[in-house]
């Protein structure tokens, strides 16, 4: 028998989490976000409730999915006192999606376990379509025995399934990911970015690149629309921005200057200061291109 799953959190990952769980035939007993409309719409989609406070959600559910945007809204949902997903939570399993600072997996699962629930990280290193498809690429950390728990829900949602180690790992490798990611976008946007002020054939350079050393994953889902400016939001230039400062935080602790990443995020920032943040990260073009910046 299927558990029961529910989510808080659903934006563009949550929402097409919970469809695809739906499609699976797992009862989706529960959906909660800040934003309630977006809950209320969901769950007449997919027929199911939205409760009035977090404690619902848990209560509704064996198994809830957390994907929210930042710390402080993941130290929100967990709070230890008042309104909070962990009144009446034992025996729950929280498996939570976003990307955080490794620190904070660390502080929820040490919460979590004073109810007597369970928490999992589960970092995604995929976008929306790989949501609603169950193609994600997943990085779990936590208690062993608490991933081989949940693996069989996880496997419905992701193509790769990779358990990485304790509590707090796998929000370093998904920091490194998503760093390593960003560097690459700025890299390829100032190459299309030089490319379009010389007069070149953006197309043809693309091409060129995709057969040379400037190829990479990031020119394969970026580089077209960085060519047509069309900057559809799939990950936000301010999610961008937070991820490598996750990253850069944790190069600091370790005593090391990583220059690239810093200039990579200084030009994220950037893009949020000029109002441009809810762009796709692809959008840092917009800095690069002639006549943009």
């Amino acid at each position: 028998m299927k558990p029961k799953v529910a989510f808080v959190g659903v934006g563009r990952m949550g929402a097409n989490m919970a469809r695809r769980l739906k499609d699976c035939g797992y009862p989706v007993t529960a959906v909660y976000d800040i934003r309630r409309e977006s809950a209320e719409s969901l769950a007449a989609e997919i027929g199911t409730v939205v409760p009035p406070m977090l404690a619902g959600v848990t209560a509704a559910a064996d198994v809830i999915f957390t994907v929210v945007t930042d710390d402080a809204a993941m130290r929100s949902v967990f709070a230890a006192a008042g309104e909070s997903l962990l009144v009446d939570a034992k025996g729950k399993v929280f498996v939570n999606c976003a990307t955080l600072s490794p620190g904070v997996h660390v502080e929820m699962e040490k919460e979590a376990e004073k109810v007597g629930a369970a928490t999992l990280e589960a970092c995604m290193a995929s976008s929306i379509p790989q949501a609603r498809e169950g193609k994600l690429y997943l990085m779990c950390g936590g208690k062993k025995s608490v991933f081989e728990c949940v693996e069989p829900v996880l496997k419905d949602l992701s193509a790769s399934l990779r358990y990485v180690g304790e509590t707090g790992r796998a929000a370093q490798v998904k920091a490194l990911v998503n760093m390593v990611m960003n560097i690459n976008t700025a890299g390829l946007a100032e190459g299309l970015g030089l490319a379009d002020a010389l007069g070149l054939d953006l197309a043809m350079v693309r091409d060129i690149f995709s057969q040379t050393g400037a190829a990479s994953r990031v020119l394969q889902t970026d580089g077209e629309d960085m060519q047509n400016r069309d900057h559809a939001c799939f990950f936000s230039a301010s999610h961008a921005a937070k991820d490598s400062g996750i990253a850069l935080d944790l190069a600091k602790k370790e005593g090391l200057h990583l220059p690239l990443a810093e200039a990579t995020l200084e030009q994220y920032r950037k893009m949020v200061k000029k109002g441009l943040g809810e762009l796709d990260k692809s959008g840092i073009a917009e800095l690069t291109f002639k006549g943009r910046g």
